[in-house]
């Protein structure tokens, strides 16, 4: 991309004023970058559309009111996310969009002239963004990134992300009760599941995004939704053989390992994948539906006489548990499928209930997982 030199005077001034008259912290973010920033932040720039899910919990009452740009991929990624927010916030579908880093749409000039305080980037960008040199140009302008994580390492990052995020906002109580609830429903699984002594661990394969493409299947190594099965008490099948967070397994591999649950991610990708095979599992989803696509994607060769089939035990999940503050609803709802006997009075969607009543501005819209059985 090229950039012109439109750096004037106007914008630069702006910026000084800002400094001027807000205080000014300074804060280490996840990537171990000391920031100095001023807040809290009155105007944001979201590097990803998805990150509305910790500013609904931080700004319940009001989850866009210091948004000034996002990313495009909320519409894309989480339709029904974006229509449930869209009812009750319709200026939503006012704030400007830019491209992503990754993919080199992101446009400076653009971000210059929504003039932020901040900018908060997921820190799977950081390699592109680094790459780019987009944090020395931003700098030079007075916009500072901020990165937080949910993805690489969601249970090590979630918690010390909220509390980044709820400094940079001014929510820091809101923020320290969040990560108190956060803690005390994943302890919830790993509490009951340390304390068995010689506990039977089944083995399960995850496939990511089942259906969004014709192959054969994508999963997680040692991270993210692999180690949401690990929580829970299983064994993560593609952990021996992915060795990052991502990664895929061929077929032949499943058949191999003979998994005894099989869980796969989905979401409604029609703006991707129009009419694809994928599990349009999320708020409000046609479960029905959804469960005749699971049922068929059980039919391809991977999953023939593997014993989670024969048995019934597959499920499908909302994906988006795999990038956003919510992670533990995941792993209380792995860890019933995989271990009933210990967790009969545990009950996820009541935990997913209490996460709307207590942190966020939209109601409860059931549909986030099926199982076949």
């Amino acid at each position: 991309m090229t950039l012109r030199p439109l750096y004037g005077a106007a914008a630069l001034s702006f910026f000084a004023a800002s400094l001027v008259q807000a205080d000014t912290i300074t804060l280490t973010d996840i990537a171990g970058r000391e920031i100095t920033v001023d807040a809290p932040a009155d105007r944001v720039i979201l590097g990803e559309g998805r990150q509305i899910f910790f500013t609904a919990v931080l700004d319940g009452e009001n989850p866009f009111e210091r948004v000034v740009g996002w990313r495009d991929d909320l519409l894309q990624a989480s339709p029904e996310t974006y229509a449930i927010y869209a009812e009750k916030f319709p200026e939503l579908e006012d704030i400007p969009t830019f491209g992503g880093f990754k993919d080199g749409t992101f446009d400076i000039e653009q971000a210059v002239s929504l003039q932020p305080d901040v900018m908060i980037m997921n820190l799977e960008a950081k390699a592109a963004t680094d790459e780019a040199g987009y944090e020395e140009k931003l700098a030079k302008v007075g916009i500072p990134i901020v990165y937080v994580d949910f993805r690489e390492k969601p249970f090590e990052h979630t918690a010390q992300s909220m509390a980044i995020i709820g400094t940079l906002f001014g929510k820091d109580e809101r923020a320290a009760e969040f990560n108190e609830f956060y803690r005390a429903q994943v302890a919830r699984v790993t509490e009951v599941i340390a304390a068995q002594a010689d506990l039977e661990k089944p083995l399960v394969f995850v496939e990511r995004a089942g259906g969004y493409s014709e192959d054969c299947c994508m999963s997680f190594g040692n991270g993210n939704f692999g180690r949401f099965v690990e929580l829970a008490g299983g064994i993560n099948m593609a952990s021996e053989f992915i060795p990052g967070t991502f990664g895929t397994v061929n077929a032949e591999q499943v058949i191999a390992s003979n998994p005894d649950q099989i869980v796969v991610t989905g979401g409604n990708w029609d703006a991707y994948v129009p009419g694809g095979k994928w599990i349009g599992v999320g708020p409000g989803s046609d479960v029905q539906q959804a469960t005749k696509k699971l049922a068929a994607l059980m039919e391809r060769p991977a999953f023939t006489g593997v014993t989670a089939v024969e048995e019934g035990k597959v499920h499908a999940i909302w994906h988006q548990f795999y990038n956003s503050p919510y992670s533990f609803v995941a792993v209380q709802r792995l860890a019933t499928w995989l271990h009933p006997e210990l967790f009969d009075d545990l009950e996820p969607e009541t935990t997913l209930k209490e996460l709307h009543e207590r942190f966020l501005p939209v109601d409860y819209h059931p549909g986030y997982w099926i199982s076949l059985d």
